[in-house]
């Protein structure tokens, strides 16, 4: 996690170890009236296939028994039932049947009444307020990669919409927070300067992807901008959506996420040459992994956890043996030594630095 700031910066971040496999946890503060508190493993209620709502109790129950209490959800995650007063439930706004996005602004723009998005999950959800809401991606007619606006000024109007409409929502006491997902660190300080110019809520975490094979932003930008800021970030796909864990070694199994791509059209990144060249360095990680007595998704979570600019990650287990598993790596994390870390960074070969890091 980011290491506590002696300097008056807007947030810090603190952690401790309690007795629970899964307690190692954060604190992220700007002042003593606004205080998050979550562990620094999280359980996802993405269901990517036809898992029966059963199993999704049954992997909530047995997270929440080995200490993680923020459960992420979204507009298309499946959800549960629990006692609200001991849960972190965050949700996230873009996706859906219907352009929810626009909705959230035109509570604002046009009409005083909560969004209808968010709106709808806390009733599926059967909530009445979420602690984060997630704005995921800026902009709903923008494409995932690429220039995300046409033009500066529509960009300006997006963002400063959208922190007028996270700003409603909390204030409607529908959601104590609000964060980003997916957002550049250029959106995500412009939605900050927006909310100091006009005296709304900023955005307190950017929810971004991080694993072995993609590393820049968590390493690089989010780390500068917590410093100016006090962004937080929470992150997700530590197995690379499955590559990690073993489970294309044999091929596509069904209701993976890699099914659902090729069944959209869309191939799988194992079948190129940089998915057979990611291949070739988890088998050498795997050795690392046999090692230290773990396997081999362990050390990949295990890795993730230990940078500190890393408030929490994301699991995202389909079944009790796979979350079991994941929670496990919470024991791996203190063997990681700065040799195995170097190790480790001399098999991937990927380690991003920083401006400040080529100057020195």
């Amino acid at each position: 996690m980011y290491p506590e700031s002696t300097t008056g910066s807007p947030a810090r971040l603190s952690q401790r170890q309690t007795g629970s496999p899964g307690m190692l946890y954060s604190t992220r503060y700007g002042s003593p009236k606004r205080q998050l508190q979550f562990y620094r493993l999280k359980a996802g209620a993405w269901v990517g296939g036809p898992y029966p709502p059963r199993m999704a109790e049954q992997l909530m129950t047995l997270a929440y028994d080995n200490g993680i209490n923020l459960f992420d959800t979204a507009e298309v995650y499946a959800a549960g039932k629990y006692v609200r007063s001991s849960l972190v439930i965050t949700t996230k706004i873009f996706w859906g049947g219907k352009n929810v996005y626009e909705d959230v602004l035109a509570a604002v723009t046009a009409s005083p009444c909560p969004s209808p998005g968010l709106k709808a999950s806390l009733e599926r959800l059967q909530l009445e307020y979420v602690d984060v809401v997630f704005a995921n991606r800026p902009d709903p007619n923008t494409p995932m990669e690429g220039d995300p606006f046409s033009s500066s000024k529509s960009r300006t109007f997006i963002i400063e919409e959208t922190v007028r409409a996270m700003t409603h929502v909390i204030n409607q006491g529908m959601a104590m927070y609000w964060g980003t997902s997916r957002w550049s660190s250029m959106e995500i300080m412009e939605a900050y300067s927006v909310a100091r110019q006009f005296n709304l809520i900023p955005p307190i975490c950017e929810q971004a992807e991080y694993h072995m094979f993609q590393r820049e932003k968590v390493e690089v930008q989010l780390p500068e901008l917590f410093h100016k800021i006090g962004v937080g970030a929470m992150t997700w796909s530590p197995l690379a959506c499955g590559i990690v864990s073993g489970k294309y070694d044999s091929g596509i199994p069904p209701y993976s996420r890699a099914s659902l791509k090729v069944r959209e059209g869309r191939g799988w990144a194992e079948d190129s040459e940089e998915g057979r060249r990611q291949q070739a360095k988890l088998k050498e990680l795997q050795a690392i992994a046999e090692r230290l007595g773990c396997t081999l998704p362990q050390l990949a979570i295990a890795w993730c956890l230990r940078n500190e600019g890393v408030s929490s990650v994301l699991l995202g287990a389909s079944n009790a043996d796979q979350l079991m598993e994941n929670v496990g790596a919470i024991q791996v994390l203190p063997k990681l030594s700065s040799s195995i870390i170097h190790e480790i960074d001399s098999i991937l070969g990927n380690k991003p630095y920083s401006k400040k890091d080529y100057r020195s």
